[in-house]
């Protein structure tokens, strides 16, 4: 992966909307003392260049989805590319790494229920080709779910 060089608006516009992802550019400007438009189009290159994506984050279980897990997976030497994209490809993963450790691969996953995430785990996680072993980590609260690091702490109002 290529490292983009971010320079102090392109810090604060991703800060602000970390904080806010529905914050006014124009407020975002007035902040940065720039233009509006210039934060239009810093924001639109960060999006086109992969480096921002602003959407809503609901948290699953209190959204009628019962089973959030994290499972490790070992896989076959070689393998976890192509295990991967494999899983990726599952419509429940929502975070997938390859990772260093116990475990290659680290895969969160969000299920109806648990003979959804029964059915996931033993019937296609399991039958992946390159998976060894896996091993399940069920969430019973989420605590903290949050996305705005990176770039510094970001100051914002009830009223803003």
């Amino acid at each position: 992966m290529e490292s983009v060089k971010l320079d102090d608006v392109d810090k604060g516009i991703i800060g602000a909307l970390q904080a806010d992802g529905r914050r006014p550019y124009s407020r975002i400007a007035a902040d940065l003392d720039v233009s509006e438009s210039v934060v239009r189009y810093r924001a639109q290159k960060l999006e086109q260049a992969g480096v921002l994506q602003v959407v809503g984050i609901a948290d699953p279980l209190r959204i009628g989805f019962d089973r959030m897990a994290l499972i490790g997976l070992k896989v076959r030497p070689g393998s976890v590319g192509d295990v991967c994209a494999a899983v990726t490809a599952f419509p429940e993963t929502s975070y997938v790494v390859a990772i260093a450790g116990s475990f290659d691969v680290l895969v969160e996953v969000v299920c109806r229920d648990t003979a959804h995430f029964t059915e996931l785990l033993t019937q296609r996680l399991h039958q992946v080709d390159g998976v060894v072993s896996a091993e399940s980590f069920l969430v019973l609260e989420i605590h903290k779910m949050a996305y705005g690091w990176g770039v510094g702490h970001v100051e914002t109002t009830i009223n803003d």
